[in-house]
């Protein structure tokens, strides 16, 4: 991953970043997809032989992940050609684990949680790139209520959670702007990474609180 400028300061170079961003959450929850539906599906088998008799390579993928996050967003930070192949191996990994808790839901359920996620993710997408109104102030806000997260999903208010990552969203998109223009256009490949990552974050943490939300109410 090169280290120099590759877009310029025009509402069209603005664009071509938003673009490549998106292109690349595309890429990480399109292959967390496919890994899920493998698992459930063409390798049930070994879905099966881990759930009953390997339980420890799930617990253990989970910790992997946790590293990798951090792997992956310092390689962002650093712009270095380690982090797209690291967001894409998180992205892979995560596909993994996914599927221990979809195969807990009916497929009509995943499937209008995963609508549902989309057009809130685009519509609070709209509205942090459109918006004139500077949300920076929302950040401070959002981090403590992800906070709460943890002790609301001890009692299963998925709402709230539902709430703070469609907010996260708006922020993040407003968030490339933000840096887009602050640096004058100079931005890298490195922070097109760091912001897919972060979007494919609230992507994922929203779709499991849609999911759990509309099999409560079922």
């Amino acid at each position: 991953m090169e280290s120099n400028a590759i877009y310029t300061t025009s509402d069209a170079g603005l664009s071509r970043f938003f673009g490549k961003i998106y292109g690349l959450v595309g890429m990480g929850v399109g292959l967390s997809a496919v890994i899920s539906y493998l698992m459930l599906f063409p390798l049930s088998h070994v879905f099966v032989n881990i759930l009953m008799n390997y339980s420890w390579v799930y617990m253990a993928a989970l910790f992997l992940e946790f590293g990798l996050v951090f792997l992956a967003s310092g390689a962002a930070r650093r712009n270095t050609p380690a982090a797209l192949p690291l967001f894409l191996v998180y992205s892979a990994l995560n596909g993994f684990t996914l599927s221990f808790i979809i195969v807990q839901y009916t497929q009509a359920i995943v499937f209008q949680a995963f609508l549902s996620t989309a057009i809130v993710f685009f519509i609070m997408a709209l509205i942090g790139v459109s918006i004139k109104r500077d949300l920076s102030g929302m950040a401070k806000f959002l981090m403590a209520a992800l906070i709460g997260i943890i002790v609301a999903s001890l009692i299963n208010i998925f709402i709230v959670s539902i709430l703070i990552f469609s907010g996260l969203i708006a922020y993040d998109n407003q968030l490339i702007k933000k840096v887009y223009y602050g640096a004058n256009g100079q931005v890298t490949d490195g922070w097109a990474v760091s912001m897919a990552l972060s979007l494919y974050l609230d992507f994922i943490n929203l779709f499991l609180n849609i999911l759990r939300l509309f099999a409560r109410r079922n």
